[in-house]
């Protein structure tokens, strides 16, 4: 049993507390932190391909070069694959209502298998999950993607707030390390460096193979939906520690009335997709990035979906993994 002495005690409801009034001015100022927090990351994000062509041309011209290939990128993107995602997605919803109805009807058949071997086991409660669970996961994804592509003001005002921090040149940041003690001002810039640009750019590109892998082999299988599935399986694997799961869990059962062995077939792509980003990927990917106990980070999970919705489950583990590392919290750490 760990013993904690006043000074220890005292050192952790601060940080506790420190850590409740961070979410509740987030909250407070959610739609200007998530602007600014969207456009520090693209312009994150796009740091390296600026560098690379800074070695040819002059630093402003790199940034314009860049940002011009990203919106081209983004046009395609929009006229191809955004149109065809919402297309099969509305297909999707047209057909929900048979889908849940065969998700009860499985239900109903296994529970009258049941019945005939004498195990009284009542099946409802967990049909009605089901239901629950599939409207709030294609709903929820279709909703996000959806914002994705008509919130066209607040893509394009991130845009352009990433595209004068890229020009800034980092002067900005400087000056807001400027009001931290000399002894803070490194430590707090590689903090946020590793537990939160790099916890995004880890996710991004995790989801990303996740994605696109499941994608690819839907297709190869001729899955229905493919496109909208991976985006399900894509986009809940972002979630940290059980979006991926959630993923999963909610594709298996949009494709349960095609068939079990269908089911069973997309449930056994997904885990080994699922676990070759985890075993082999991660380990390289979030290297270095962040250093903390599971128990810690689902805590931080929990409180940061509790306090600040959607925004605090992706803010809270890499917030979390700053305070640890800032403040050498050890016991928070992972194991060695």
């Amino acid at each position: 049993m760990m013993n904690l002495t006043n000074h220890e005690l005292i050192r952790y409801l601060l940080l506790i507390i420190l850590g409740l009034t961070f979410f509740k001015v987030i909250v407070y100022f959610e739609a200007v932190i998530v602007i600014f927090a969207l456009a520090a990351v693209l312009a994150f994000l796009l740091t390296y391909p600026v560098r690379w062509l800074q070695h040819f041309v002059p630093h402003t011209v790199a940034v314009v070069v860049v940002f011009l290939i990203l919106i081209i990128i983004v046009f395609i993107f929009t006229v191809t694959i955004g149109f065809a995602l919402l297309s099969q997605g509305q297909q999707l919803i047209n057909e929900l209502p048979g889908i849940i109805d065969q998700v009860i009807f499985i239900v109903e058949k296994i529970e009258r298998f049941l019945d005939r071997w004498n195990l009284q086991i009542d099946l409802e409660a967990i049909g009605e999950f089901l239901r629950n669970q599939i409207l709030a996961g294609i709903t929820i994804v279709l909703a996000i993607l959806s914002e994705l592509l008509t919130q066209f003001v607040n893509l394009i005002l991130i845009a352009v707030v990433a595209f004068f921090m890229l020009l800034d040149r980092g002067r900005l940041w400087s000056f807001i390390l400027q009001r931290f003690p000399p002894p803070l001002r490194n430590k707090l810039s590689l903090a946020i460096q590793r537990n939160f640009l790099g916890f995004f750019w880890g996710r991004l590109l995790l989801s990303a193979f996740f994605g696109i892998s499941a994608f690819v082999i839907f297709v190869l299988f001729r899955i229905p939906y493919a496109l909208v599935l991976a985006a399900i399986a894509g986009v809940f694997d972002l979630i940290p520690a059980i979006g991926a799961t959630l993923g999963i869990t909610i594709v298996a059962l949009i494709v349960l009335p095609q068939g079990i062995l269908l089911s069973i077939t997309v449930l056994a792509i997904c885990v080994t997709l699922q676990q070759v980003e985890e075993n082999l990927l991660m380990p390289r990917i979030m290297q270095g990035s962040l250093d903390m106990n599971p128990v810690v980070m689902f805590f931080a999970l929990l409180v940061g979906a509790r306090v600040a919705g959607l925004l605090g489950v992706f803010l809270a583990i890499p917030l979390a993994g700053v305070m640890i590392s800032l403040f050498e919290i050890n016991e928070m750490k992972g194991k060695d």
